[in-house]
């Protein structure tokens, strides 16, 4: 699929861009390995912050053990970039090979150490990241231990901006359900399903409106977002940022935020999973329930963002058996009002109503019958000895899977 004009305006759905994180382990231990940089020293001869590689482009995050993958330029849609994404991948694997190392999948690493593992990134740009660390001590999970996929989706103007969001606001509680796939860390299963996104929330809380409540404020246009969301947060971070090197779009931390600079919205809730593949569809389907839900928002009065959070909460904690008892919420999507709905009953309804390619069709059919990636990986590990070892073994399958470009059944 050809890449279409990156400075042209786009309107609802025109195009899309996603963006796919890694974690660079070592390849007998599974620990990280921070070598982004010499990845990229290897590729082309010199670091840089990013590269492209014809249709997905690589570039660094905050720590050296993390490399991101995305989309060079807008694509028409998702199709065909599952493939483009594991060619990629397959050439990254190739060039650690020599250096005793590859990438793993999922959202985050089960026996990573957030003391002796986060190695921030030191080379270009690396003064913003010092500044964060400085304000956040970025040693912890919430900075060094958290893999996503995001999605960027465009808008043309401020009626388009306001669907969008609109939109975006009412399907992120649902996601971490359908997406989980971090639910071990530091070797311990948690009673949580999405620990990425629990830490998510946490890692700001110096400067609490920074990433809010996740799911972000109902606004109605440009000027509005600027005086309820950047207005406040840029006031908060001033004392702490003299020279206004954080003073930007992308200071903002809600699990999906406006990107007036390139005229699109980045939802940024959803694990990593297994493989392109499955991310791919996700996404698909996640855009597909966007599609569905528009229609909605324009009958409806907009649901606030603490009544969402809550419904949010339960999805990444317990999943898609959780009850919702917001009548509102469930009436937006014409279901039975009666609190006998549960957020996996929302997404088979969203299912039964929107169109997907047959290849993703199976793999979200997959998803709805077995659980999310969290639920699959404690299912397959639930009659086993509860040790590194065997959490090391379980992450290797997961390794597997990435190389192969397919997904982590339940055995």
């Amino acid at each position: 699929m050809e890449a279409i004009n990156p400075t042209k305006i786009y309107s609802l759905f025109e195009c899309i861009g996603i963006e796919l994180e890694y974690m660079i382990v070592n390849r007998k231990t599974l620990m990280p390995a921070p070598i982004s940089d010499q990845l990229i020293l290897k590729k082309i001869g010199q670091i840089t912050d990013e590269l492209e590689n014809g249709s997905i482009s690589w570039s660094n995050e905050l720590v050296l053990h993390v490399l991101e993958l995305k989309t060079t330029n807008p694509m028409p849609g998702v199709e065909g970039l599952a493939h483009d994404f594991h060619q990629n991948i397959l050439e990254i694997n190739e060039i650690l090979e020599p250096l005793d190392a590859q990438l793993m999948p999922t959202a985050m690493h089960p026996l990573f150490n957030p003391i002796t593992d986060v190695k921030l990134w030191p080379h270009e740009r690396n003064e913003i990241y010092s500044r964060y660390n400085q304000i956040f001590d970025c040693k912890g999970h919430g900075w060094g231990n958290l893999q996503s996929m995001h999605i960027n989706l465009p808008f043309a103007n401020d009626e388009e901006f306001y669907l969008l969001h609109e939109a975006i606001r009412h399907i992120m509680p649902l996601i971490p359900a359908l997406t989980a796939s971090s639910p071990i860390f530091e070797g311990q299963k948690s009673e949580i399903l999405d620990n990425r996104l629990a830490f998510y929330e946490k890692n700001q809380q110096k400067i609490p409106s920074i990433t809010g409540k996740v799911i972000p404020e109902s606004v109605a246009n440009k000027a509005e977002y600027e005086k309820v969301i950047f207005k406040r947060i840029f006031q908060d971070i001033a004392p702490y940022d003299k020279d206004k090197s954080l003073q930007h779009e992308w200071l903002n931390s809600r699990g999906a935020i406006a990107r007036f600079d390139r005229n699109a919205i980045e939802i940024r809730i959803i694990d990593l999973q297994e493989c392109p593949a499955a991310d791919l569809a996700i996404a698909e389907f996640v855009v597909q329930a966007l599609k569905f839900i528009i229609p909605r928002i324009k009958e409806h009065n907009p649901i606030d963002e603490y009544e969402l959070y809550d419904i949010y909460r339960l999805a990444l904690e317990k999943g898609g058996k959780s009850m919702i008892s917001n009548e509102d919420y469930l009436q937006i999507f014409d279901l039975d009002k009666t609190g006998k709905v549960n957020i996996e009953d929302v997404w088979r309804h969203i299912f039964k109503h929107v169109y997907l390619s047959e290849d993703k069709k199976d793999i979200i059919q997959y998803i709805l019958d077995n659980g999310n990636l969290s639920q699959r990986i404690l299912a397959n590990l639930k009659n086993k000895v509860w040790s590194d070892e065997n959490i090391k073994k379980e992450y290797a399958v997961l390794v597997d899977c990435l190389k192969d470009n397919k997904l982590y059944e339940l055995r």
